[in-house]
């Protein structure tokens, strides 16, 4: 990408969840685009391995040991984001998990990872972040939902919860804060081939994911990654507030 169409140089991006997948795509596009990126997640080594590929082509990079779960750690990040990269412009809410499973006979750890990742990490980043964007008058906050944000189905109704949640807490955020120069964005993917069908705990739900993601042309990382950067890269008065990504073979 040659200066002429860096349309994120200057500014500052932080990205969870970017030791893989869709995290990781998102860093590469961001700075791609000129943007200083921040890249946090829990596994180190891949971070680092990250840290170092995006400032071997150039990129200003800061790698954060962060768990989404731990306000205080979610507190730091953002601090050390603006201390060390000069500021914060973009802020990606992409770290989540999708322990798959039926309510009859699941394990509630399950369903206190989902919700302790994916709405309370959300939250927890948005509350350190939102007030330095808005007093700057500026910022872009995506939230990584889902299409099961939209649509309930049997053996996901937890996970389907959690997203719901981030819909609506990014709905009202978005009202809030849209009057004084922050955007706040959801991007909602269908099937991604990523890791998280390789942590659910349930067999048979891990079975019928991983069925259901090879028996079509499956998304890839970038595919979200290019919507993620699309969002971001609007001019000032236009806001892109919802994103639904599927597969062409998806049918729900």
């Amino acid at each position: 990408m040659t200066e002429a169409v860096r349309p994120l140089a200057g500014k500052v991006a932080l990205v969870t969840g970017a030791s893989s997948g869709i995290g990781e795509a998102t860093a590469v596009a961001l700075a791609e685009a000129g943007a200083a990126v921040a890249v946090g997640a829990r596994r180190k080594d891949r971070l680092e391995a990250l840290a170092d590929r995006l400032r071997g082509s150039g990129a200003s990079v800061l790698a954060l040991d962060l768990d989404v779960t731990d306000e205080q750690a979610c507190a730091d990040a953002v601090r050390r984001t603006r201390e060390e990269l000069g500021g914060l412009d973009v802020l990606v809410n992409n770290a989540g998990v999708m322990l798959l499973g039926t309510i009859v006979g699941a394990d509630p750890e399950d369903w206190r990872r989902m919700l302790s990742t994916n709405v309370l990490g959300v939250m927890y980043m948005t509350h350190a972040a939102v007030d330095g964007m808005v007093e700057q008058g500026s910022g872009d906050i995506v939230n990584m939902s889902s299409v099961a944000g939209r649509t309930a189905r049997k053996g996901a109704g937890v996970y389907n919860a959690s997203k719901w949640a981030v819909n609506a807490f990014s709905e009202s955020l978005r009202q809030e804060v849209t009057g004084r120069g922050v955007r706040v964005s959801l991007v909602e993917p269908g099937a991604v081939s990523t890791e998280l069908t390789d942590h659910i705990t349930q067999p048979d739900a891990k079975a019928a994911s991983q069925k259901m993601y090879t028996s079509m042309r499956s998304l890839e990382a970038e595919d979200i990654a290019r919507a993620v950067l699309y969002v971001v890269s609007q001019p000032a008065h236009v806001a892109v507030n919802e994103v639904l990504v599927r597969p062409t073979d998806q049918e729900r």
